[in-house]
């Protein structure tokens, strides 16, 4: 089922958990054969550029997709509004068992226009940087892929400032903006 977009490009938000995208893409290793990528879901919070839970597998199957999905959902305190998830029109994304866990956990979904890049342009973003960072190095196993990937995601969170966040990290910003509110 293809669930109307909710977004319309509104990427930014003021409120932790609000609006999450997710999207998968894919990442190459050793002499770049079809054989040789991991893919990479992440789920990052447009609150605050985040990733609040990841996945790296060989095949983007639905429940490479729902794993981070559910991690990131699972995370999120009780709020006085819900929270959108929003992606392209992936299959895994289209899948009854993604629309269930967003049910389950009372989210909206919302999904960009077909062939449409800028439909999650913040997504598209976060790889672009990503893939510059850090892959665009040449990784000659999956292991070393993979950990530099693992890593990397770490850094963004923790030490990786942001102009817009006011020199801070997302999760910096996350804690601080908590803090002032309680």
């Amino acid at each position: 089922m293809i669930a109307p977009n909710r977004l319309k490009r509104r990427f930014k938000t003021d409120r932790p958990y609000q609006k999450l995208v997710a999207d998968v893409s894919e990442f190459r290793y050793g002499n770049k054969s079809q054989d040789e990528w991991v893919y990479l879901e992440p789920i990052l919070d447009l609150f605050n550029g985040e990733v609040l839970a990841f996945n790296i597998s060989n095949h983007p199957t639905v429940e490479f997709a729902v794993k981070p999905l559910k991690e990131a959902l699972n995370q999120i305190p009780v709020l006085d509004y819900r929270t959108t998830v929003h992606t392209d029109q992936g299959f895994q994304y289209q899948h009854h068992h993604w629309q269930i866990v967003l049910k389950d956990h009372r989210a909206f979904q919302s999904m960009s226009r077909k062939a449409t890049c800028l439909g999650n342009a913040a997504m598209e973003s976060f790889f672009y940087i990503m893939k510059v960072e850090v892959i665009d190095e040449q990784f000659e196993t999956k292991v070393a892929l993979i950990k530099a990937m693992t890593e990397w995601i770490d850094f963004y969170n923790h030490r990786r400032i942001k102009t817009k966040l006011g020199g801070k990290s997302p999760v910096k910003y996350r804690e601080l903006t908590a803090q002032k509110a309680a």
